[in-house]
Protein backbone atom coordinates (compact mmCIF):
# COMPACT_ATOMS: atom_id res chain seq x y z
CA UNK A 1 0.00 0.00 0.00
CA UNK A 2 1.18 3.52 -1.07
CA UNK A 3 2.24 5.95 1.64
CA UNK A 4 4.26 8.29 -0.29
CA UNK A 5 3.26 9.66 -2.71
CA UNK A 6 2.28 13.69 -4.60
CA UNK A 7 -1.57 14.39 -4.94
CA UNK A 8 -2.11 17.04 -7.92
CA UNK A 9 -4.72 18.85 -9.51
CA UNK A 10 -5.20 21.32 -12.45
CA UNK A 11 -7.69 23.80 -13.01
CA UNK A 12 -7.50 24.38 -16.66
CA UNK A 13 -9.81 26.52 -19.77
CA UNK A 14 -12.14 23.30 -20.47
CA UNK A 15 -12.41 19.65 -20.18
CA UNK A 16 -9.96 18.64 -23.35
CA UNK A 17 -6.69 18.18 -23.34
CA UNK A 18 -5.78 18.51 -27.21
CA UNK A 19 -7.40 21.90 -26.96
CA UNK A 20 -7.85 23.39 -23.47
CA UNK A 21 -4.79 25.26 -21.19
CA UNK A 22 -3.17 24.30 -17.63
CA UNK A 23 -4.76 27.82 -15.27
CA UNK A 24 -3.34 26.28 -11.92
CA UNK A 25 -0.78 23.28 -10.75
CA UNK A 26 -1.22 22.10 -7.14
CA UNK A 27 0.48 19.42 -5.64
CA UNK A 28 1.07 18.41 -2.42
CA UNK A 29 3.99 15.76 -1.41
CA UNK A 30 2.62 13.01 1.62
CA UNK A 31 4.77 10.72 3.20
CA UNK A 32 3.65 8.76 5.93
CA UNK A 33 -0.14 10.15 5.96
CA UNK A 34 1.85 13.61 6.52
CA UNK A 35 2.27 16.91 4.24
CA UNK A 36 5.77 17.55 3.69
CA UNK A 37 5.55 20.17 1.01
CA UNK A 38 3.84 21.53 -1.88
CA UNK A 39 3.80 23.41 -5.26
CA UNK A 40 1.15 26.15 -6.30
CA UNK A 41 1.09 28.37 -9.44
CA UNK A 42 -1.00 29.93 -11.77
CA UNK A 43 0.18 30.11 -15.74
CA UNK A 44 -0.61 32.69 -18.09
CA UNK A 45 -1.08 30.46 -20.81
CA UNK A 46 -1.93 33.73 -23.04
CA UNK A 47 -5.61 32.60 -23.82
CA UNK A 48 -8.60 34.03 -22.64
CA UNK A 49 -10.18 32.48 -19.72
CA UNK A 50 -13.83 31.70 -20.46
CA UNK A 51 -16.04 33.17 -18.28
CA UNK A 52 -17.93 29.53 -16.86
CA UNK A 53 -14.24 28.81 -15.79
CA UNK A 54 -14.33 32.01 -13.99
CA UNK A 55 -17.61 31.31 -12.33
CA UNK A 56 -16.21 27.86 -11.24
CA UNK A 57 -12.76 28.69 -10.32
CA UNK A 58 -13.06 32.03 -9.30
CA UNK A 59 -9.90 32.61 -11.67
CA UNK A 60 -10.15 35.57 -13.16
CA UNK A 61 -7.44 37.05 -16.58
CA UNK A 62 -6.34 39.53 -13.31
CA UNK A 63 -5.44 37.16 -11.67
CA UNK A 64 -3.03 34.68 -14.18
CA UNK A 65 -1.37 37.86 -15.78
CA UNK A 66 2.20 38.01 -15.16
CA UNK A 67 2.31 33.94 -14.17
CA UNK A 68 4.95 31.91 -15.21
CA UNK A 69 4.38 30.55 -18.91
CA UNK A 70 3.51 26.75 -19.14
CA UNK A 71 7.08 25.90 -20.00
CA UNK A 72 8.44 26.95 -16.03
CA UNK A 73 5.50 25.96 -14.37
CA UNK A 74 5.38 22.42 -15.42
CA UNK A 75 9.28 22.01 -14.99
CA UNK A 76 8.51 23.28 -11.54
CA UNK A 77 6.27 20.51 -11.06
CA UNK A 78 8.30 18.17 -12.41
CA UNK A 79 10.93 18.76 -10.48
CA UNK A 80 8.82 18.96 -7.20
CA UNK A 81 6.86 15.61 -7.92
CA UNK A 82 10.21 13.73 -8.96
CA UNK A 83 9.38 10.19 -9.39
CA UNK A 84 6.70 9.57 -6.82
CA UNK A 85 3.63 8.29 -7.41
CA UNK A 86 0.61 10.45 -8.41
CA UNK A 87 -2.37 10.64 -6.94
CA UNK A 88 -5.59 12.24 -7.86
CA UNK A 89 -9.32 12.43 -7.66
CA UNK A 90 -10.20 11.21 -11.33
CA UNK A 91 -6.32 11.21 -11.83
CA UNK A 92 -6.49 10.77 -15.36
CA UNK A 93 -8.29 13.91 -16.30
CA UNK A 94 -5.33 16.03 -14.97
CA UNK A 95 -2.27 13.41 -16.04
CA UNK A 96 -3.71 13.74 -19.53
CA UNK A 97 -3.12 18.06 -19.43
CA UNK A 98 -0.03 17.29 -17.63
CA UNK A 99 1.48 14.45 -19.86
CA UNK A 100 0.36 16.53 -23.39
CA UNK A 101 2.27 19.69 -22.20
CA UNK A 102 5.57 17.78 -21.07
CA UNK A 103 5.22 16.18 -24.46
CA UNK A 104 4.82 19.34 -26.28
CA UNK A 105 7.75 21.08 -24.50
CA UNK A 106 10.04 18.23 -25.84
CA UNK A 107 10.14 15.61 -22.69
CA UNK A 108 8.20 12.08 -21.70
CA UNK A 109 5.81 11.54 -19.07
CA UNK A 110 5.22 7.98 -17.62
CA UNK A 111 4.07 8.00 -14.04
CA UNK A 112 2.49 5.18 -12.02
CA UNK A 113 -0.88 6.37 -10.11
CA UNK A 114 -3.76 6.39 -7.19
CA UNK A 115 -7.36 7.17 -7.92
CA UNK A 116 -9.50 7.96 -5.11
CA UNK A 117 -12.43 8.51 -7.07
CA UNK A 118 -11.83 4.72 -8.55
CA UNK A 119 -11.18 3.70 -5.20
CA UNK A 120 -14.52 5.54 -3.88
CA UNK A 121 -16.75 3.86 -6.08
CA UNK A 122 -15.62 0.78 -5.58
CA UNK A 123 -15.74 0.51 -1.38
CA UNK A 124 -18.32 3.42 -1.08
CA UNK A 125 -20.97 2.10 -3.98
CA UNK A 126 -23.76 2.98 -1.76
CA UNK A 127 -23.40 6.52 -2.30
CA UNK A 128 -25.25 8.40 -4.88
CA UNK A 129 -22.30 10.78 -5.77
CA UNK A 130 -18.45 10.30 -5.43
CA UNK A 131 -17.25 13.67 -6.99
CA UNK A 132 -14.31 14.93 -4.51
CA UNK A 133 -16.75 17.67 -2.69
CA UNK A 134 -18.76 14.93 -2.02
CA UNK A 135 -16.63 12.25 -0.44
CA UNK A 136 -14.93 15.23 1.64
CA UNK A 137 -18.33 16.17 2.94
CA UNK A 138 -19.23 12.26 3.87
CA UNK A 139 -15.76 12.00 5.72
CA UNK A 140 -15.90 15.60 7.43
CA UNK A 141 -12.78 16.83 5.57
CA UNK A 142 -12.68 20.52 5.61
CA UNK A 143 -12.49 22.64 2.13
CA UNK A 144 -11.57 25.89 2.24
CA UNK A 145 -11.69 27.19 -0.95
CA UNK A 146 -13.46 24.30 -3.81
CA UNK A 147 -12.01 24.19 -7.03
CA UNK A 148 -8.81 25.37 -6.47
CA UNK A 149 -5.75 23.43 -7.56
CA UNK A 150 -4.11 23.05 -3.83
CA UNK A 151 -7.27 22.67 -1.80
CA UNK A 152 -8.69 20.32 -4.39
CA UNK A 153 -4.87 18.20 -4.50
CA UNK A 154 -5.14 18.18 -0.35
CA UNK A 155 -8.58 17.22 -0.32
CA UNK A 156 -7.67 14.26 -2.47
CA UNK A 157 -4.66 12.93 -0.42
CA UNK A 158 -6.56 13.51 2.88
CA UNK A 159 -9.48 11.51 1.33
CA UNK A 160 -7.24 8.76 -0.01
CA UNK A 161 -5.91 8.24 3.78
CA UNK A 162 -9.38 7.90 5.11
CA UNK A 163 -9.62 5.76 2.84
CA UNK A 164 -6.62 3.75 3.53
CA UNK A 165 -7.86 3.50 6.93
CA UNK A 166 -11.04 2.35 6.77
CA UNK A 167 -10.47 -0.16 3.40
CA UNK A 168 -6.69 -1.08 3.34
CA UNK A 169 -7.05 -3.86 5.22
CA UNK A 170 -10.27 -5.45 3.32
CA UNK A 171 -8.99 -4.15 -0.09
CA UNK A 172 -5.14 -3.93 0.25
CA UNK A 173 -5.06 -3.99 -4.26
CA UNK A 174 -6.77 -0.98 -4.27
CA UNK A 175 -4.23 0.88 -2.59
CA UNK A 176 -1.51 -0.44 -4.84
CA UNK A 177 0.03 2.66 -7.43
CA UNK A 178 -0.72 1.19 -11.17
CA UNK A 179 0.83 3.02 -15.02
CA UNK A 180 -1.46 5.48 -15.58
CA UNK A 181 -2.14 5.37 -19.42
CA UNK A 182 -2.61 7.95 -21.77
CA UNK A 183 -1.52 8.56 -24.98
CA UNK A 184 -0.98 11.57 -27.15
CA UNK A 185 0.94 13.01 -29.86
CA UNK A 186 3.34 15.79 -29.27
CA UNK A 187 2.34 19.06 -31.19
CA UNK A 188 4.32 21.65 -32.86
CA UNK A 189 4.91 25.14 -32.13
CA UNK A 190 2.69 28.02 -34.24
CA UNK A 191 4.35 28.75 -37.36
CA UNK A 192 5.79 31.73 -38.48
CA UNK A 193 3.32 31.87 -41.05
CA UNK A 194 0.66 31.47 -38.90
CA UNK A 195 1.84 33.93 -36.87
CA UNK A 196 2.15 36.82 -39.08
CA UNK A 197 -1.50 35.66 -40.58
CA UNK A 198 -2.59 35.54 -37.39
CA UNK A 199 -1.83 39.13 -36.53
CA UNK A 200 -2.81 40.75 -39.83
CA UNK A 201 -6.26 39.20 -39.31
CA UNK A 202 -6.48 40.18 -35.72
CA UNK A 203 -5.32 44.18 -36.74
CA UNK A 204 -7.67 44.24 -39.88
CA UNK A 205 -10.44 43.29 -38.10
CA UNK A 206 -9.56 45.63 -35.16
CA UNK A 207 -9.60 42.78 -32.51
CA UNK A 208 -8.15 43.03 -29.09
CA UNK A 209 -6.91 39.70 -27.85
CA UNK A 210 -4.91 38.94 -24.91
CA UNK A 211 -3.92 36.20 -26.34
CA UNK A 212 0.16 35.35 -26.68
CA UNK A 213 0.54 34.06 -30.39
CA UNK A 214 3.90 33.38 -29.83
CA UNK A 215 2.65 30.67 -27.52
CA UNK A 216 0.36 28.83 -29.72
CA UNK A 217 0.71 25.38 -31.03
CA UNK A 218 0.17 24.85 -34.78
CA UNK A 219 -2.44 23.65 -33.71
CA UNK A 220 -4.28 26.03 -31.15
CA UNK A 221 -3.37 28.78 -33.88
CA UNK A 222 -4.86 26.93 -37.19
CA UNK A 223 -8.10 26.67 -34.73
CA UNK A 224 -8.46 30.48 -33.43
CA UNK A 225 -7.66 31.33 -37.41
CA UNK A 226 -10.44 29.49 -38.53
CA UNK A 227 -12.99 31.03 -35.61
CA UNK A 228 -11.90 34.41 -36.52
CA UNK A 229 -12.69 34.02 -40.06
CA UNK A 230 -15.90 32.13 -38.94
CA UNK A 231 -16.95 35.05 -36.70
CA UNK A 232 -15.83 38.04 -38.72
CA UNK A 233 -14.78 37.18 -42.35
CA UNK A 234 -11.67 36.83 -44.38
CA UNK A 235 -9.40 39.96 -44.99
CA UNK A 236 -10.28 41.37 -48.32
CA UNK A 237 -6.77 42.43 -50.19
Amino acid sequence: MERSYVAFDLETTGLRPKYDQILEIGAVKIECGEVTGTYETFIDSGVEIPARITELTGITQEMVAGSPGIREAVEGFLEFSGDHVLLGHNILFDYSFMKRNVMNLGGTYERKGLDTLAVSRICLAELPKKSLDKMAAHYGIPQEQHHRALDDALTAARLYERLLEEFGEKRPDLFEAVPLVFKVKKEGPITNSQKVYLRDLLKYHKIESNVKIEMLTKNEASRMIDNLISQYGKMVR
